[in-house]
């Protein structure tokens, strides 16, 4: 049993596949922390730029 315990932990096959899963969980718990950090934000702002420019008269000659 013990010569079993040695080989698994010396056996690093499927390691880079837990890197990238790590790093991908990552980056899409950045991207949700972000959206939900200055999404409100965003979107007030594009409202009020929005109404702005729906209220802009253009003129033509």
């Amino acid at each position: 049993m013990q010569w079993k315990w040695k080989r698994f932990q010396k056996d690093d096959e499927g390691a880079v596949t837990i890197d990238w899963v790590v790093l991908t969980a990552s980056l899409v718990g950045l991207s949700v922390a972000v959206i939900a950090i200055f999404g409100e934000a965003t979107l007030d702002k594009s409202s009020g730029v929005g109404a702005r420019l729906s209220s802009v008269q253009i003129v033509t000659h």
